[in-house]
């Protein structure tokens, strides 16, 4: 997949509408890596913090984002197995991820998705606040299906 972070958040509002409705954005994209944040406006809860599902979906969507940015969706299909989120501290601001599959790992999947039909991959994920400091760490399990 060779699209902008605009041509990407075009997408997702059109086959995600929650993810566009919260204000989610990918704001860089490139084989194997994804940076996206959610803004505090219009995703506070009623604490004035922010709320638990927007960060959650914000730490869920880029597993499939470096799905697409890295394999055939003609041939293949990702799903999520497993989400975990631990919350370590209130988010007063915008909230941050950034990710990346190495090009090991990439290859790993392709091959065990390739011969076996399906593989699934680990993210281990960070959410940072404006300062950069770790707000909640989650830990996703994703499958590759083939089609």
């Amino acid at each position: 997949m060779n699209l902008t972070p605009e041509e990407v958040n075009k997408l997702i509002e059109q086959t995600v509408p929650v993810v566009a409705r919260s204000g989610i954005r990918v704001d860089a994209i490139s084989r194997g890596y994804v940076k996206m944040s959610a803004p505090l406006e219009g995703n506070e809860n009623h604490i004035g913090i922010m709320y638990a599902g927007t960060l959650f979906t914000l730490a869920e969507v880029p597993g499939g984002l470096l799905f697409f940015s890295c394999f055939d969706a003609t041939r293949f299909v990702p799903i999520v197995k497993e989400m975990n989120i631990r919350f370590l501290r209130k988010v007063k601001t915008a909230a941050h991820i950034e990710i990346r599959l190495s090009e090991e790992e990439i290859a790993r999947i392709q091959g065990e998705a390739e011969e076996k039909g399906k593989a699934d991959f680990i993210l281990e994920i960070e959410i940072r606040d404006d300062a950069g400091d770790v707000a909640a760490v989650c830990k996703g399990i994703y499958g590759v299906r083939k089609i």
